[in-house]
């Protein structure tokens, strides 16, 4: 299995508003491109005073590689770029793809 995830400092001003659009669009058209199988949003804890934003990390699961690469050169580039267009200066972002060994639970 393979975990994608994606790390997103966001400015607090607009964290409610990119809460609700990642809950509501963006993690939705990633999911339909029928690909990843699961995800989930978590919160990075110990920030509490950073004066520039709040961390989040964004996880997918897929069954292989293969699905990820699909999802890489067919999909990732237009939701990336909504992403970038609607919190263009508000957002710091990076990537980390990762092979589950062992999760300790079920899918």
């Amino acid at each position: 299995m393979i975990l994608y995830n994606v790390t997103v400092q966001i400015d607090h001003d607009i964290q409610d508003d990119w809460i609700s659009w990642m809950q509501t669009i963006h993690i939705p058209d990633v999911m339909n491109t029928g690909l990843f199988s699961s995800w989930r949003m978590c919160k990075i804890l110990g920030q509490e005073e950073n004066p520039t934003g709040v961390s989040y990390a964004i996880q997918y699961t897929c069954a292989s590689m293969k699905d990820f690469i699909r999802y890489r050169d067919h999909f990732a580039a237009d939701l990336q770029k909504e992403h970038s267009t609607r919190y263009a200066g508000k957002y710091a972002a990076f990537r980390t793809l990762l092979e589950v060994i062992d999760s300790g639970y079920s899918e």
